[in-house]
């Protein structure tokens, strides 16, 4: 497992609205696509940098393309990275300021100090 890759998907994908509204539309293409084509791609580097040996499990794979943020939570994805991304996702779905934001927090309410380790 690499908590790195998760954190990386969920950081580029939050950053540009296009990849929001596909990740939205279509969470498993987006996943393959993001994996084959962006996982080794070198954060702040010429495109040209690229590494090879970064992918996720299967369990993390299918829990990105089924927006199972407590799942992602448990796997150690960082608790401010997952929020954003998923506020933007699925806060329109809300009727209520706050909406998901409230969703988010009881369907966490399960866990307590400490919480899973999100140190990559």
């Amino acid at each position: 497992m690499s908590k790195y890759l998760l954190n990386k998907f969920l950081y580029t994908i939050d950053r540009d609205p296009d990849l929001v509204e596909r990740y939205r539309a279509d969470p498993q293409g987006t996943v393959a696509w993001w994996e084959a084509e962006q996982a080794n791609v070198i954060l702040n580097c010429p495109t040209a940098e690229r590494s090879t040996w970064l992918k996720f499990t299967d369990d993390e794979r299918a829990a990105l393309a089924s927006h199972d943020y407590v799942r992602l939570f448990e796997m150690g994805a960082h608790n401010f990275l997952t929020l954003t991304l998923f506020i933007a996702l699925f806060e329109r779905d809300y009727g209520e300021p706050l909406g998901f934001q409230r969703e988010y927090a009881r369907r966490l309410s399960h866990w307590s100090v400490p919480y899973p380790d999100i140190s990559t």
